[in-house]
């Protein structure tokens, strides 16, 4: 294991960390502003495939969080950055309000599927052709799996599902780019010039957020906001670093215990 250094960034999920949907999680700005005010880097890395980068940050600057674009890495552009690799044309299952995200990428005559959270697409006959053209060879890109999201309504479906359905029906396995996948964090890591031993990630999601950040080599603090429910804590191995309340107490802990000590 990697020796640990101290702590110079902090990795934090979107949905369910700092808002479910239009309203903040309470004390979330406050939270984000005293961490701010620390010197450690911030960076925020989401799953959201419902909603482009653009309108993502301009929900979130309406919501009075001290956030600027350059500092949101998506699941999105990972995706879109791994269609261009492959110089595939995709059938894009993804949210119209998504789409602006892959603005110029070719998808006539697609040649591969890519799928993210597109309610309005998992029908049938979507979904019998994303089937056939995996049948003859294109390949499946899951923008992430995950298996629900937490809405203001409740727990909803995420893509997850919907992917691994296709997968069982085509015998194949999708090649995902999202959280929880190693190559995401630290790509996000890479921009901000940090070593996955010198971070920590806070997310809602103990599987994506938590446990791809620790498998990556980072700790993970689960809170118990967004998707969380009872008992997520001992669904990974080795469980999360730190289990709190929100991301108030997650931030109150970081400043309190993290900034000068080596972590460990």
């Amino acid at each position: 294991m990697a020796t640990r250094r101290i702590l110079k960034a902090v990795l934090i999920d979107l949905s369910g960390t700092l808002h479910i949907d239009d309203t903040a999680v309470f004390g979330a700005q406050e939270a984000l502003q005293r961490l701010r005010n620390s010197p450690v880097a911030v960076k925020f890395v989401t799953n959201t495939t419902k909603e482009c980068k653009r309108t993502l940050f301009e929900r979130l600057q309406k919501l009075n969080f001290d956030i600027h674009e350059d500092e949101i890495f998506t699941s999105l552009t990972a995706a879109r950055n791994l269609v261009e690799q492959k110089r595939v044309r995709p059938l894009l299952l993804v949210d119209d309000s998504a789409l602006e995200d892959f603005e110029g990428v070719i998808t006539s005559d697609p040649n591969a599927v890519v799928v993210g959270l597109a309610p309005q697409h998992f029908n049938y006959d979507t979904m019998n052709k994303a089937f056939r053209l995996i049948l003859n060879g294109a390949p499946l890109i899951a923008i992430h799996k995950a298996r629900y999201y937490k809405k203001m309504d409740g727990l909803s479906l995420g893509p997850g599902p919907f992917i691994t359905g296709l997968e069982y029906a085509a015998d194949v396995k999708a090649t995902v780019v999202g959280k929880p996948e190693t190559p995401f964090f630290c790509e996000a890591l890479r921009s901000i010039g940090c070593q996955p031993e010198e971070a920590v990630m806070i997310g809602d999601d103990v599987r994506d957020d938590v446990g791809g950040a620790q498998s990556a080599g980072m700790l993970g603090i689960l809170v118990k906001t967004g998707k969380y429910r009872l008992g997520d804590e001992s669904k990974i191995i080795p469980a999360p670093y730190l289990t709190c309340d929100g991301f108030p107490q997650a931030v109150d802990y970081i400043l309190r215990n993290m900034l000068q000590n080596p972590l460990n």
